[in-house]
């Protein structure tokens, strides 16, 4: 049983990887609930209650930034909420284009509905900038955030 719980920990944190850069995954809590997983399969003496604890907070810090830094951009741009729906449906949108889809249709998608919102091509495009920015930061930042989890949980194993 505690081979299965740990193949199931491992996909778990292999798709939670996956998904920091796909927006459709929530990649840091899976990566989470995998190393929670894999603790709890070994009664936490591999990997102990601490370590849990510090990456639970690192995944709420995962997971608030990723949120946070796409809307505080848009909104210091003054976004609108077409603006903010545009960069929802353009990520979305971005999931089905591939590579460069998932990079540009967000700032496309942001832009075309501040435009849609207010008729003004300028401050279109400076909304879907901010969103764009907003959104690659608040990805980098997840990004980081996994694989410090993945890197934290490797080295409980192996210490």
């Amino acid at each position: 049983m505690t081979e299965l719980l740990w193949v199931v920990a491992v996909l778990l944190i292999v798709v939670g990887a996956i998904g920091t850069a796909l927006p459709a995954l929530p990649g840091v809590p899976l990566i989470f609930g995998g190393v929670l997983l894999a603790a709890w399969a070994e009664d936490f003496q591999r990997i102990g209650g601490w370590t849990v604890g510090v990456l639970a907070v690192l995944a709420v810090i995962g997971v608030v930034v990723d949120y946070v830094a796409a809307s505080m951009s848009a909104q210091r741009a003054g976004a609108s909420r077409h603006g903010i729906v545009g960069a929802a449906l353009g990520t979305v949108v971005g999931i089905f284009t591939g590579l460069w889809g998932l990079v540009f249709m967000p700032l496309a998608g942001a832009a075309i509905g501040e435009f849609i919102a207010h008729r003004d091509a300028l401050r279109a495009g400076r909304v879907g900038v901010a969103t764009w920015f907003g959104l690659l930061i608040g990805t980098a930042v997840k990004i980081a955030v996994a694989f410090t989890m993945i890197g934290v949980f490797v080295a409980a194993l192996v210490l």
